[in-house]
């Protein structure tokens, strides 16, 4: 399968499942997965090269970089299928899985033009994703969220047309702030890398979405940009900088935010700090950081979204003002979230101790003392606010009056994955550093480094214990966190409010024309199916033809 570009697949099975009974849906989606991590074994090289006006575009390769985001971006594939197995929404399981094949198609891309393709695709079909939360606020969201991602495609479009026409080259390669087009590129990877005062669409978006959605949204869109970050600008400077901020200020906002799912959000801003930082030092072991951390990274935040996202679904509620008690009725829930917090605060025999070491090891050495402080002060702050916020506030804060069930067998098939995930790389890290990019000999199990960790988190829990205590901890708050996305919402619509209400009308229009679609799919197909002219087996079949006819139409339209 050297020959057929990694996530493809996934795509055109998405395409696919309106004609397939809904029984069988997810089986094919996970079969889809399964045919698309076949070629984690097809080794490193360039295997699929397209000449298209006078460009030579790189469809298909793959080199230690690439790997391990390829691996992990399957098995996120893998759990978030799962996990929304008992969900009928069929736009959220289309959406789902063409944007995860997006998202691995635009790792294996070779050059800008083909990596932008692949970055528009990623944002056209996670719009849909958000929609699928079904509500005025997630449609109004999405829309939010698509005008900021297909921004960051266009200036990613304009740098790949500066680089071309300055240099003559467009393959991926490492470049810099001194060039006009090294900047656009820089910014579009930033806006999807949520850099600070470009990351109000994360907290916008994600909480807005359905129970399942926000699942698929942590895990592709950031860790693409990561990883687009480490093959364009390692060692840029300015890097170490960005990241420590992005991993201090989300503390503030996450501590005295009263939606979970959101504090989740801010925490998801803190860590890709982390990870940034790792791009900016640029040395091997510090680029291993950066990859294994991305990759528990999307392991335990996905565990703590689901384990959010189950209790969304029983108790209809996140916000911590309104939960509490649920331990009596989730057990397994809750110890699946307190694994996930224990792996993001990096305790020892979890994945996030011996990722994030990584990068705290290779910033020891350049003598940066503020920005170790920095990232010492922000690795506190990941425990108050996700490693016991979250469990404490969701499960234990409150006696609870009304019952609720435990999360669906498949939530908890997909969670226990996922925790299985998190403690196995903790006790066995040697097979997670096997597949990062660069062999470098690092042990993360020394007694110094165990000491200082456990000194940090005995602090951090006796803190919050104190707060708690006393009637300081402010996360109970009813309230609504202003982030930087809310100030240009109230401002813009001030100065072009005509626009802003036609976007509006738009979004529904969208929104009821694609239900529509959908519907008429399948009657027509059910119609097709009958027609005494044509005899088709079944109206699956004759979907697949609408379809197929209606792709023909579009491929000719565009071309």
């Amino acid at each position: 399968m050297s020959n057929i570009i990694p996530g493809l697949i996934m795509i055109l099975t998405s395409f696919l499942l309106p004609t397939i009974p809904q029984y069988f849906r997810h089986p094919a989606m996970l079969l889809s997965v399964g045919l698309s991590a076949l070629s984690l074994f097809n080794g490193y090289g360039t295997f699929l090269e397209w000449d298209v006006l006078g460009l030579n575009l790189i469809l298909y390769q793959s080199d230690s970089l690439t790997f391990p985001f390829s691996i992990i971006f399957h098995i996120a594939a893998v759990l978030v299928i799962i996990f929304s197995w008992h969900s009928k929404n069929l736009m959220e399981h289309m959406a789902t899985l063409a944007y995860a094949g997006s998202a691995i198609g635009a790792l294996h891309a070779g050059d800008f033009f083909s990596l932008f393709i692949w970055w528009e695709a990623t944002a056209l079909t996670s719009v849909f994703i958000v929609f699928a939360g079904n509500t005025k606020a997630a449609r109004d969201a999405a829309m939010r969220y698509l005008i900021i991602q297909v921004s960051s495609g266009v200036l990613l479009l304009i740098g790949a047309c500066l680089l071309l026409y300055q240099t003559g080259n467009h393959n991926l390669t490492v470049l810099d702030l001194t060039t006009d087009f090294g900047i656009f590129i820089f910014i579009a990877f930033g806006i999807k890398a949520a850099f600070p005062f470009l990351n109000g669409w994360l907290q916008d978006s994600y909480p807005e979405s359905s129970v399942t959605g926000t699942v698929a949204l942590s895990a592709f869109t950031t860790k693409l940009a990561i990883y687009a970050l480490a093959r364009t600008f390692p060692g840029t400077d300015s890097l170490i900088w960005i990241g420590a901020i992005m991993t201090a200020f989300p503390v503030f906002f996450a501590v005295i935010e009263n939606d979970l799912r959101r504090v989740l959000s801010f925490s998801l801003n803190n860590q890709l700090g982390f990870m940034v930082v790792g791009i900016g030092i640029g040395t091997e072991l510090s680029l291993n950081g950066t990859v294994a951390h991305a990759f528990v990274h999307i392991i335990y935040k996905a565990l703590l979204f689901m384990s959010m996202g189950a209790v969304l679904y029983r108790a209809g509620t996140t916000k911590a003002s309104e939960l509490g008690g649920l331990y009596k009725y989730m057990p397994f829930t809750t110890i699946f979230c307190i694994i996930g917090a224990m792996s993001i605060s990096a305790f020892p025999l979890f994945s996030g101790f011996v990722a994030k070491s990584l990068i705290m090891s290779s910033l020891g050495g350049m003598g940066m003392v503020l920005i170790y402080f920095v990232l010492f002060f922000a690795s506190a702050g990941v425990l108050e606010h996700s490693g016991i916020k979250i469990p404490y506030f969701a499960f234990f804060a409150h006696e609870r009056k009304s019952k609720v069930k435990e999360a669906p067998i498949n939530m908890l098939i997909a969670m226990g994955i996922a925790a299985v995930l998190c403690i196995g790389i903790g006790v066995f890290p040697k097979y997670l550093y096997q597949i990062l990019p660069y062999t470098v000999e690092y042990q993360p199990y020394t007694i110094d480094h165990v000491i200082s960790q456990l000194q940090l988190l005995v602090f951090a829990i006796i803190a919050f214990l104190f707060l708690v205590k006393f009637k300081l901890y402010p996360s109970e708050i009813r309230s609504t966190v202003l982030n930087s996305d809310w100030f240009y919402r109230k401002m813009l619509p001030g100065i072009g409010k005509p626009l802003f209400k036609k976007i509006g009308l738009l979004t529904e229009l969208i929104y009821e024309n694609l239900r529509f679609f959908f519907r008429l799919i399948l009657n027509k197909s059910q119609k097709f199916s009958n027609s005494s002219y044509i005899k088709v087996t079944t109206p699956s079949f004759a979907a697949t033809i609408l379809i197929s006819i209606l792709f023909i139409m579009l491929l000719i339209v565009l071309i």
